[in-house]
This record gives C-alpha cells, sequence and structure tokens, in this order.
C-alpha cells in the first residue's frame, strides 16, 4: 500500500472539500489522542481538539510543506492550542483514572479481571507521572499521538536520534518503576 502524500492533501484541502474531509478523517484520531492523553477528560478534549481543528482551517492556506510536514504543523498547532489552554486555567483538574480510560467493558471478562487491569493502568499512570516532562512528551507524541521520531524531533526542535535515545531511557525507566525489570 503506497503512502499518502499528505502534505499535497492539504495544500488541495485549501480548495476541496474531499481532501479536507480526508485530512480530517485521517487526524481527528492522532490529535485526540495527543489531546486527551494530557487534559484527561473527554469534554475538554473535545473542546479543544474542535479548537485544533478551527485553527487547521484558518491558517490552511498558510501551510508550508517546505518548512514542516503537514502532520508536523498540525501537532504544533495542537500542542500551542494545548498550552493556550494550560494557560488560562488557573490548575490541572485531578481526575480519578476511570474518567481517563474509559474502555468498554467486555461482559464477559470476570470482575476480578476488571480490577487487574484497572491496577495496572493505574501503576502506568502513576509511572507516568514520575517522569520528566520532556519524556513524559515523548511519549505521548509517540504512543498517543501516533508520531514517528522524526516528526517527534520536528515538534520538539530536537534530532530524531536523540528521539531515540530519550524514548529508550524513558521506556526502561517506566519498566523499572513498574516493577518489570
Amino acid at each position: 500500500m503506497e503512502e499518502k502524500d499528505w502534505n499535497l492533501i492539504a495544500q488541495q484541502a485549501v480548495l476541496e472539500d474531499e481532501a479536507f474531509d480526508e485530512l480530517y478523517e485521517h487526524f481527528f484520531p492522532r490529535v485526540y489522542n495527543l489531546i486527551y492523553a494530557r487534559v484527561k477528560n473527554a469534554a475538554t478534549a473535545d473542546d479543544i481538539v474542535s479548537d485544533v481543528f478551527e485553527k487547521m482551517v484558518q491558517h490552511l492556506a498558510e501551510f508550508d510543506c517546505q518548512k514542516a510536514s503537514f502532520a508536523t504543523w498540525l501537532t504544533r498547532i495542537a500542542t500551542r492550542t494545548l498550552t493556550d489552554y494550560y494557560r488560562w486555567q488557573s490548575y490541572r483538574q485531578n481526575v480519578e483514572w476511570d474518567d481517563v480510560f474509559s474502555p468498554a467493558i467486555d461482559e464477559k471478562e470476570r470482575p476480578e479481571g476488571q480490577l487487574l487491569i484497572k491496577e495496572g493502568k493505574r501503576e502506568l499512570l502513576l509511572a507516568l507521572g514520575k517522569l520528566g516532562e520532556r519524556e513524559q512528551r515523548i511519549i505521548e507524541l509517540k504512543y498517543w499521538g501516533d508520531m514517528n521520531n522524526k516528526e517527534i524531533a520536528e515538534v520538539l526542535g530536537i534530532s530524531p536520534a536523540n528521539v531515540g535515545v530519550i524514548l529508550f531511557r524513558a521506556m526502561g525507566s517506566l519498566r523499572k518503576l513498574m516493577g518489570q525489570e
């Protein structure tokens, strides 16, 4: 399967609704997961993601693929919008883990199994919180933002090799924090 040229599709989206729809459908989950991983509240994530795509529409004609890929450009809009959100907030909300992750419960699964899964997720969230801000951000971009090291490097202004090293060390730290090493 051939990789789509999202830069070209972004340029076409300025004038073509079909191209815009294709961009939105492809990038919405990536942006939503990135934002949701930070705010840990679905309603807040919905509002912020809406702002991100509104800004994308307003500035799409200004997108320049010579400066950055469309994925990087959109991720920068998302991170700036998120920064704006926190700038206007006087505090970060304390959210219960069940509010953060609310996967559909398989009725076939026993309550004991659900408890173990919730405990594992809680342990992961606590371990992530013990990492530095840069490590958390790279993990979020990689796993929730579904970005590769090159894209992460462009967003953060560091080299892809540095992203790889930081990610490797952060994952090692997570394993240690969770007692898996």
